[in-house]
């Protein structure tokens, strides 16, 4: 693992006055938009208080982006007690933000001021530089003598660095109404992570009981309605950073997150979204700029390209992290089994990220090249067959030369993008790739097969770990059955038509944590006892490693 101690010299924000001292899913479910107060909802969501006499901290502090010389810090602060999330109401507030190199703040390095207004919903962050690089910090926020939580945060390696090892944990699809986020204490808990990776759906839009929670809501949304308008997607953001298991995690490693679809509606694509009905909900330009903003404003991440969630960040020798946006630039998903998902002129990526992917691959003079996807790039069919009669049956009967997409939502339903990604892949030689990947509610390791009508006897291009959901319904809960009764049907019958699958989970709860070095990629897959109980065990369930320079996935007998 990398050193978790280490010195600096200075440390400068960028995008605030300073002043430094010395020494320095997948569901297809349609809700109603309704309206609903603001105050009501959140304020019950919030922990019993005094009358409010100075600012104060409720949503916790956040770090995020990490690089070698600095880290995004983020807080919210109300000011007042009107000033509620999305409310539009509360003063200007002065925040002042400091970071040390002790939890004592005994030897402070950096600090600075910057402006919370009602325009950014009281959210502030600052873009702290000067730092030293592969160095843990401590952070905190203060306004009118309050001083928010205490969090720790890690700078990245520097570029040139040879890095022993990197920890990140990894998850996805966190819906509110179905459970606890026991995963995010159980990360917190371990105090041994370089940062960790949201791979979307860190939010879920729907109305209260509109998404998949067998039947029982554990705790109700805020607001209640599906969310549509600005005021609403702060509101959502604002109760999802109420969650002390969220905050605690926040509070104990630097995050780097992706947004998928439920950030803005299920089954978003560029020009609208399955769960969005044009003018009875608004037009989607307002409702997709609504929802980006509310996620920059609550959330540690720097806006890259565009304003989306497409960049790249580094760890020393051994690892860069390419991160995509699937949701902004796609092309409108098809129906099942349709041939259009091998349509040339449909995308996944728009041409620029992907051409920003491909380059970033070449260049890369890493280990290991990570790829943070929200939607799984292996191929998901039933009934493969060889290719030598796959590809003219497809063409007759028009259906998709890769096998029969049975989620046209991942790359299966934008195969001309796929195909081209892995040719690179392949055709210039580029080793030790893994896709990271949420969305499926279900874990899975999967080799990343170029023709997996042929494959094993063909070559995999690169592999792919895919995480299960924190707490959003896998297959056991959508049919309302025992945990493991679909899994021990499904499983079988998914590896048999997949033979790129190595494992497969269909039905469990959990977080992944992902362990790198330079002679292998490992992650270690945990399952949650009951994602309805705050005080959820965790137990490890499986790791699988993938070792430098093989592009294959092979089981591991125990966690890192």
């Amino acid at each position: 693992m990398t050193s978790r101690h280490g010195r600096t010299e200075s440390a400068v924000s960028a995008t605030a006055d300073t002043a430094p001292l010395t020494p320095r899913r997948r569901t297809v479910v349609k809700a109603a938009a309704a309206t609903a107060a603001l105050a009501g909802p959140l304020a019950a969501a919030l922990p019993a208080r005094a009358v409010q006499t100075a600012p104060a901290f409720l949503h916790g502090v956040a770090s995020g982006d990490p690089l070698p010389d600095g880290v995004l810090l983020w807080t919210r602060v109300t000011p007042t007690p009107d000033a509620l999330p999305g409310s539009g109401a509360g003063p200007d507030t002065e925040v002042r933000w400091t970071v040390a190199r002790d939890r004592a703040f005994t030897d402070v390095v950096a600090q600075g001021t910057v402006l919370a207004t009602a325009a950014s919903d009281h959210t502030v962050k600052a873009d702290v530089r000067g730092l030293r690089p592969a160095t843990d910090y401590w952070f905190r926020f203060s306004a009118g003598g309050a001083d928010s939580p205490a969090g720790r945060t890690r700078t990245a390696p520097a570029p040139d660095a040879s890095v022993a090892g990197l920890r990140l944990g990894v998850v996805s699809c966190a819906n509110w109404e179905a459970g606890h986020f026991a995963a995010y204490r159980h990360l917190a808990a371990r105090g041994d992570l370089d940062a960790w990776l949201h791979l979307g759906d860190y939010i879920y839009e729907y109305g209260t009981g509109d998404y998949g929670t067998r039947g029982t809501v554990v705790r109700p949304h805020s607001p209640a309605h599906e969310i549509v308008t600005l005021a609403d997607y702060r509101t959502r953001h604002a109760r999802y950073k109420t969650d002390p298991d969220l905050q605690a995690l926040h509070a104990a490693a630097p995050v780097v997150a992706i947004w998928d679809d439920h950030e803005f509606a299920n089954d978003t694509w560029s020009g609208g979204a399955e769960n969005h009905t044009e003018g009875a909900e608004g037009a989607w330009a307002a409702r997709q700029a609504a929802a980006k903003q509310a996620y920059f404003e609550w959330m540690p991440v720097r806006p890259a390209v565009e304003g989306t969630t497409y960049r790249r960040l580094r760890f020393g020798k051994l690892a860069d992290l390419s991160l995509l946006d699937l949701r902004s630039f796609r092309s409108q998903q098809v129906s099942l089994g349709d041939g259009d998902v091998d349509d040339p002129g449909r995308t996944l990526t728009g041409r620029a990220q992907l051409d920003w992917l491909k380059a970033g691959l070449s260049a890369s003079d890493t280990t290991w090249r990570l790829v943070g996807t929200s939607v799984m790039i292996s191929p998901f069919a039933l009934g493969s067959l060889p290719a030598s009669l796959l590809k003219p049956l497809a063409k007759l009967l028009g259906l998709p030369q890769e096998g029969l997409a049975l989620n046209t939502d991942q790359w299966d339903g934008y195969t001309a993008d796929r195909r081209e990604l892995l040719a690179h892949l392949r055709g210039n030689a580029i080793r030790n790739t893994v896709f990271l990947t949420g969305d499926i509610h279900m874990a899975w390791a999967n080799d990343v097969p170029v023709n997996a009508g042929t494959y094993p006897l063909s070559a995999s291009a690169a592999t792919e770990f895919v995480v299960t959901s924190v707490t959003s319904d896998n297959l056991d809960d959508i049919l309302k059955v025992g945990e493991g009764t679909v899994s021990a049907v499904a499983a079988p019958l998914i590896r048999a038509a997949n033979r790129h699958v190595h494992w497969v989970d269909t039905d469990r709860h959990g977080f992944g944590v992902l362990d790198l070095t330079a002679e292998r990629a490992q992650m270690d897959y945990y399952v949650l006892s009951d994602r309805t109980r705050a005080d959820a065990a965790a137990t490890w369930a499986r790791s699988y490693r993938t070792r430098s320079g093989t592009q294959r996935i092979e089981r591991a007998d125990a966690p890192v």
